[in-house]
């Protein structure tokens, strides 16, 4: 039996987010047993006792507590995942760092630049590896399209276009939640959702090195919540009170790769009947691909000669095979989320860092203040360097 290393789990809010990364820890023995990683969930903090009775209850912490600082201070604790809001996302990194935890957080990592590169080289100094939530990255299909863009199969790339279109923001009566606050979630959907298309579009492509942008808010107040803390899911009454929505619900941006290629980028959260829309298309002197997330287990794949053919995941695409054994069997989004644990427990195993890193989560953010930077004055912006590790040519 192989021998497996132990490895302590603290995680930080207990939310849809925080069961996720709890699931997908102790889903990597079974899908990646070579890592030699044995995950033990140790102690969960969450402001909400219905969250901390969750967690010990259902994903089975050894315990339970209120305040974040608990889980840092554990000694048994080797690694950390923040799942909380995007305004204690800063705070709680730091915090880390300064603990000594490699740190698994969700996107956007920062409510801004500033707070998203102060993170990444706090991380770098300290020399710790880091993970960040670009799950979209790890479906098997992408993995596919990055290996027929970077082995020069569709020639040389001309234009890129991502388009990131949801529609859970769509309702007029949904709540205001923190999502809609400058100060809490700081950008809307361009943070939300359109780092997640240019991390997949940089992941796929290269780097962007420019942008030009627009954005606009279309349901400019939202009811305030009648009670505690509310999903931005719910939704409120017509004749309650309301409150101003302070960050964009829609952002159309156009960018120049370093390569020289042209990319089209546009998400908003309001494009009613696209539940999740998020769609990757590359095209290049011989051939193209696109992809949609909505049907993720799918590739469609042109030349020069011929239409576009479906194709679909099957063994030797990405990390499909872990999950399934042929064509047809689809993977799901959790199972994303798996392969990004063992991504991030593989690097701390290793002291390589394999895993989307807090260098990736800058880079993003970085595109983002670029392009908030060009809706401000109507001019091309250049996207600034980031000097922190990233994985784009991992």
């Amino acid at each position: 039996m192989q021998n497996r290393t132990h490895v302590g789990v603290g995680l930080i809010s207990a939310g849809w987010m925080g069961r996720l990364h709890s699931r997908a820890y102790r889903a990597v023995p079974q899908h990646f047993p070579e890592i030699g990683a044995e995950p033990k969930l140790v102690i969960a903090a969450d402001p909400d006792e219905r969250g901390r009775q969750h967690a010990r209850d259902v994903l089975g912490y050894r315990s339970t507590v209120s305040d974040y600082r608990e889980v840092l201070d554990d000694p048994a604790v080797d690694v950390v995942s923040i799942c909380s809001p995007n305004f204690l996302h800063h705070e709680m990194a730091l915090a880390a760092v300064a603990a000594g935890k490699p740190f698994w957080i969700e996107k956007p990592m920062g409510r801004s630049l500033p707070e998203s590169r102060e993170i990444a080289e706090a991380a770098e100094a300290a020399g710790l590896v880091t993970s960040v939530g670009f799950n979209y990255r790890h479906a098997p299909a992408i993995a596919r399209a990055r290996e027929l863009v970077r082995s020069d199969a569709l020639g040389t790339i001309t234009t890129v276009r991502v388009s990131f279109l949801a529609d859970y923001s769509a309702d007029p009566l949904g709540i205001l939640t923190w999502r809609f606050l400058r100060d809490k979630a700081g950008s809307g959907v361009m943070g939300d959702l359109l780092s997640h298309g240019v991390d997949l579009a940089q992941f796929v492509v290269g780097r962007i090195a420019a942008v030009s942008a627009t954005k606009e808010t279309f349901i400019r107040r939202r009811p305030l919540a009648s009670s505690g803390a509310v999903s931005h899911f719910a939704s409120g009454s017509a004749d309650a009170e309301t409150g101003e929505v302070e960050n964009e619900d829609y952002a159309a941006v156009i960018g120049r790769f370093d390569s020289g290629a042209v990319g089209v980028f546009d998400a908003s959260r309001v494009a009613i009947g696209t539940r999740a829309e998020y769609r990757l298309e590359v095209y290049g002197t011989r051939g193209s691909i696109r992809w949609n997330f909505e049907r993720l287990n799918e590739l469609e794949h042109a030349d020069s000669a011929h239409g576009y053919r479906r194709i679909m995941a099957e063994p030797g695409f990405g990390a499909f095979d872990r999950f399934q054994p042929g064509a047809g069997t689809s993977m799901g989004f959790d199972d994303f989320k798996t392969i990004e644990a063992a991504l991030f427990l593989r690097s701390v195993l290793t002291g390589r860092q394999l895993a989307p890193s807090a260098g990736d989560g800058w880079a993003a953010a970085a595109i983002v203040d670029a392009a908030e930077e060009s809706v401000a004055d109507g001019r091309w912006h250049d996207v600034s360097e980031v000097t922190a590790t990233t994985t784009y040519d991992a």
